[in-house]
């Protein structure tokens, strides 16, 4: 199964000798799964022919806001567009979960609570799901498809189904602590609130639920849809 990786961002440049890029991050999180992947690096205006071009799809994070004026984020929304009407499988992370609910008709914004950065904890099915977050946009308005699976008192739509072939994903299941910490470190400060920072430094010694959310990434990926 080939997966088509959007890539609408970059990690800095000196935490990518240890972490990889962001494209990287998801080879990693989703190896050993049989997968083939194509990264199609959007944000530097490199898009697939058709959604064709791959099996299933994954749309990155990054630190563009889906509501700003860029070039590449149009034709993206058309693409989201083509890929739900294919009933493709399509899964979004942080930037990727918001900007396939804008494209499905939901709204983007700035929260006014301010920054998650570091270990956010979900209900889901019950359970806590833990995983990194570096986020201050969120979506605020949900697409008339889209149902919500987990979320918090912070982050309500943190994580959105529609039907059953679109997954999204408010926080990262492919940042490590290593690389928050980093962020944390070389891109955080003067935008970030040092006590943001701070209290999620604390909290990078322990693990995140990653291997959980791979595992559903790849079943996802596999089923079998009408």
């Amino acid at each position: 199964m080939k997966i088509g990786i959007l890539q609408t961002g970059h990690a800095p440049e000196d935490l990518i000798e240890a972490s990889g890029d962001y494209d990287q991050m998801f080879r990693d999180l989703l190896g050993g799964n049989g997968f083939d992947f194509e990264t199609f690096a959007v944000v530097d205006g490199i898009f697939p022919k058709s959604a064709a071009a791959a099996d299933g799809w994954l749309i990155t994070g990054s630190r563009h806001g889906a509501y700003e004026d860029h070039d590449w984020i149009p034709p993206l929304e058309d693409l989201i567009r083509e890929i739900d009407a294919a009933r493709q499988p399509l899964a979004g992370i942080c930037f990727g979960h918001q900007i396939i609910a804008q494209a499905l008709g939901g709204k983007v914004a700035k929260y006014d609570g301010g920054w998650a950065v570091g270990h956010v904890t979900y209900q889901q099915d019950g359970a806590p799901l833990t995983l990194n977050a570096w986020h201050q946009d969120q979506v605020v308005e949900r697409p008339a498809a889209a149902r919500v699976l987990a979320g918090n008192d912070f982050c309500e739509n943190g994580i959105l189904a529609y039907g059953d072939h679109i997954w999204t994903v408010q926080p990262h299941p492919e940042f490590s602590n290593t690389f928050t910490g980093g962020l944390i470190d070389k891109r955080g400060r003067g935008v970030v609130p040092d006590n943001v920072l701070d209290q999620a430094s604390k909290g990078l010694d322990t693990p995140v639920d990653a291997p959980t959310i791979a595992t559903f990434l790849a079943n996802f990926m596999k089923k079998e849809r009408t």
